[in-house]
């Protein structure tokens, strides 16, 4: 219900990861079930707390994970992996424990945490999947070039980790309008899930610079599996090394693409401030 006393005065925590924002709710001792309607109402940024995703985290339902992670994009719907998010609820779990790693469990799989140096963390996100219908895409095709254009945008790479995303190379990222363009590739039939959408140019240190359209989002400043996928695509394009610096609207993130097919990420996680959802956000 709206108004049980379950949800009154429900203690949340803002969390960013290179100001890709979220609001973390703790249910591992209350119960918390939130309508897609809830949800938007948090997440608004005029009259709710404001975020791009609302995380929720629960008792973990496998014995070797610490926690599990639901993710809840600004629209409401669910989605199954977020990189800087994971980063910022396997922070929250180290600082609970005391330890220097943690399991955070989502629909797509146990991601480990691990702390890094400067009060950074890292994750592994688990092994990139790069065929047709594991993205999924709506037919057989070479997913290193994807038939679809849009304007200045065409050719793209697509991969799922933990979530569907098309990453196109550009000569500038600052170039495109990536407002207008972004939505509509989004949603383009290609995508039976709907997709990300990554734009990313070389940086002339070897890296990448990257601006990503979240599905059910819109632009962030960063996006951790779209740095992931954008990662693997310029390997597999030849663009970079395994390793590579990603530069969002929001800052670095460090990024590896292993030989046994896992992506790791290294960045920074952020506290921003806590407090009590008013029940007047859930009713």
């Amino acid at each position: 219900m709206l108004d049980s006393p379950a949800m009154r005065g429900a203690p949340f925590v803002k969390m960013h990861g290179l100001g890709n924002d979220f609001v973390v709710l703790d249910a591992r001792t209350r119960a918390l079930d939130l309508t897609d309607a809830q949800v938007r109402a948090i997440a608004d940024r005029r009259t709710g707390v404001g975020c791009d995703q609302l995380i929720v985290v629960r008792p973990p339902r496998d014995a070797g994970a610490d926690a599990f992670m639901e993710i809840r994009n600004a629209d409401g719907g669910e989605v199954e992996a977020c990189g800087n998010a994971t980063r910022c609820v396997a922070g929250m779990l180290m600082g609970e424990s005391g330890r220097d790693a943690a399991i955070v469990q989502t629909v797509a799989g146990l991601l480990g945490g691990s702390a890094a140096a400067g009060g950074r963390v890292t994750v592994d996100m688990g092994v990139a999947r790069t065929g047709w219908a594991e993205i999924p895409l709506r037919e057989a095709c070479d997913t290193l070039h994807v038939p679809l254009s849009l304007g200045p945008l065409g050719d793209p790479v697509a991969t799922n980790i933990g979530n569907p995303h098309a990453t196109f190379f550009v000569a500038n990222v600052d170039e495109i309008d990536l407002a207008t363009l972004g939505p509509q590739l989004e949603h383009h039939p290609i995508f039976p899930q709907r997709a990300n959408i990554g734009v990313a140019h070389v940086t002339p240190e070897g890296g990448l610079r990257l601006r990503v359209w979240e599905r059910g989002v819109g632009i962030t400043q960063a996006c951790g599996t779209g740095a992931c996928a954008a990662m693997v695509a310029a390997v597999r394009r030849g663009l970079t090394g395994r390793r590579a610096t990603i530069v969002l609207d929001g800052g670095p993130l460090e990024m590896e693409w292993r030989a046994d097919g896992h992506v790791m990420m290294t960045g920074a996680i952020a506290t921003s401030f806590s407090g009590f959802l008013d029940a007047s956000l859930l009713g």
